[in-house]
């Protein structure tokens, strides 16, 4: 395994390998890594001939009061887990390397950007268009692979490596819990053993729900949902919408596969979540 700083390095590399035939996967991370990423890392060992994984806190998708600084950065023992799984190449940029002060290109996916997650933290999506479509120039990746718990993330990717005609596939991974329910994330590390415990609820809230979507109303769902979210003590709900899976449209009496998805803050740590319905 080795460890690349510089990005025009990489792409090097890169062309070498596609050249020798060798297909590549790319596992995009800002680090502080979790089952949920080795379940990533795990599937582009297999798929690929190599595998890159990008560590990289992202500062252009943060907004001037979230936890960018703050933000989990064990270094040593991601690289170790990288190790431990085969990854042939780590890619740790620098910010000015990706970002220099003269850096003025910025990617964004009109209209999906904007909405649930997007109403709330509105330059997120706006950082992780432009920071991913970069990793996918400098890595030459052939597939690159995405949790499904970021899914309105996993949209935005897939609809703006069509658009721009990236070579790219995107491959969508399940979302990866512990035995609780809780989706695992990076960000949970923030949460007490009372917030913890509390949190908890927020699966439980979907997978109760998920299974009426076939003989009620979607109001009747979300409310039944947003009723029993409010309930949780030491919380407050950013959003909680059912959508169409396939673009994150509104979801109608038509729609026949949905996620309902969710933001919820315990205490000062913002989560989310998703659930798959079907008719």
């Amino acid at each position: 395994m080795k460890v690349i700083r510089d990005a025009l390095q990489l792409q090097k590399i890169a062309f070498k390998h596609l050249k020798e035939g060798d297909e590549i996967g790319l596992v995009p991370t800002m680090g502080a890594f979790h089952n949920g990423h080795v379940s990533l890392i795990e599937k582009s060992v297999k798929n690929d001939d190599i595998t890159i994984v990008s560590i990289f806190v992202n500062p252009i998708q943060f907004g001037p009061d979230e936890d960018y600084l703050k933000y989990p950065r064990p270094v040593k023992k991601d690289l170790e887990i990288c190790k431990k799984n085969h990854v042939d190449y780590v890619f740790m940029p620098s910010v000015n390397d990706m970002f220099p002060k003269a850096h003025k290109t910025f990617v964004e996916v009109k209209t999906l950007q904007d909405i649930m997650c997007g109403a709330f933290r509105p330059i997120h999506f706006r950082g992780v268009a432009t920071v991913v479509s970069k990793l996918f120039n400098i890595s030459c990746a052939d597939r690159a692979y995405f949790g499904m718990k970021d899914f309105q993330q996993l949209k935005i990717i897939e609809k703006m490596t069509k658009d721009l005609n990236f070579r790219t596939k995107i491959v969508p991974c399940p979302i990866v819990r512990e035995k609780s329910g809780l989706a695992l994330s990076s960000r949970n590390s923030y949460l007490s053993d009372e917030e913890k415990s509390l949190s908890l609820n927020i699966s439980k809230i979907l997978k109760e729900v998920a299974k009426e979507f076939k003989n009620k109303s979607l109001t009747a769902v979300k409310k039944k949902a947003v009723n029993k979210l409010k309930k949780i003590p030491n919380s407050k709900i950013d959003y909680a919408e059912i959508v169409s899976a396939k673009d994150l449209s509104p979801a109608d009496k038509n729609t026949k596969k949905a996620v309902f998805a969710v933001a919820v803050w315990i205490g000062k740590t913002r989560l989310i979540d998703n659930t798959k319905m079907t008719k």
